[in-house]
């Protein structure tokens, strides 16, 4: 699979490498910086950073995520007010391993007064997974299991207590608090996953994104495109995956937020063609969460909503 070769908005990916090193965006506006607000400026990239951030930084951080519901960090396309954002930024949080694509790399080198820190960087590379249709690189997509995005949650915090010591305390308390909370929810998603009987442990959707859910959790999946959305699927694939489902008599399968249902529809009409009636399970938050003030909107609740999701459609009696 090719990697992503992301257009960055109004910006080309020359420009706007200038502009993060020099600190000038390309529409000339800045945040206001700690010195105005008395607080850190950050910036994230996807919606489960912004998310670690907030929880982690409480009142001390000015937190602004660039990617919101529905978007694909996979085709993200940075704007000149992104650029302003970012040179304006004390610290960038992203996720790495390629999954902001070109955005990744450019992060990944930037130096001057802004920090730019991969919260997978920390992660043990044993735990990380690398499925053939990616070509050698790893799987980005790590906040399907919540004990490795445990570890991005720590290494908020120590990047936190690290550039604003004064507050260390507060950091490492609303650490403890959130990281309690996803234990919690780790033992949630165990125990919604062992309410699908393990032969109907199968969960088919869009694009490769849930890997580490997988693994993690005992389902066997199953994506139509590959790991990144960027490429399109055909017809063969089509055929291939609706062959599966219908010889394992799967009973649903499922959109992603972020991915178009188009793919997902065609592979329901192949298999209908086939003489099995599969159903569309629901939507599934996969590179995005939901809309903010919602449930959905949070990590934990986004992962509460796709193994409820999961679980009701998998367990559904047929008729």
């Amino acid at each position: 699979m090719q990697r992503i070769n992301t257009v960055l908005g109004h910006c080309s990916i020359a420009l706007w490498m200038l502009t993060l090193l020099t600190g000038i965006g390309c529409d000339g506006k800045r945040q206001p910086d700690a010195a105005t607000t008395g607080k850190l400026t950050v910036v994230t990239t996807i919606g489960m950073i912004t998310d670690i951030v907030r929880n982690v930084g409480g009142t001390h951080v000015e937190v602004t995520g660039l990617m919101g519901p529905g978007v694909d960090p996979h085709l993200y396309k940075a704007t000149a007010g992104d650029v302003a954002r970012l040179t304006s930024a004390k610290l960038i949080f992203y996720n790495g391993l390629h999954l902001e694509s070109k955005m990744g790399e450019i992060l990944a080198k930037m130096t001057g007064n802004t920090k730019t820190i991969a919260v997978t960087d920390d992660v043990d590379k044993a735990h990380l997974l690398t499925p053939p249709e990616f070509e050698g690189q790893y799987d980005p997509h790590l906040w399907f299991d919540v004990t490795l995005w445990m570890k991005a949650v720590e290494k908020v915090r120590n990047t936190l207590t690290e550039i604003d010591p004064g507050h260390q305390a507060d950091y490492e308390a609303n650490a403890e608090r959130y990281l309690a909370e996803l234990a919690e929810l780790h033992q949630y998603v165990k125990t919604q996953a062992e309410k699908v009987p393990s032969e109907q442990r199968v969960l088919v959707t869009a694009h490769d994104a849930f890997n580490y859910f997988g693994k993690a959790y005992g389902f066997e999946v199953r994506g139509l495109q590959g790991i990144s959305t960027a490429t399109e699927a055909g017809i063969a694939d089509v055929q291939e995956l609706a062959t599966f489902i219908a010889e394992r008599r799967i009973p649903a399968i499922f959109v992603e937020s972020s991915v178009s249902s188009r793919s997902i529809e065609a592979v329901k009409a192949a298999v209908n063609s086939k003489g099995f009636n599969v159903k569309i399970g629901g939507q599934l938050f996969s590179d995005a969460m939901g809309t903010d003030g919602t449930p959905e909107g949070t990590y934990i609740g986004m992962v509460r909503y796709n193994i409820d999701t999961i679980t009701a459609a998998l367990t559904a009696v047929q008729p």
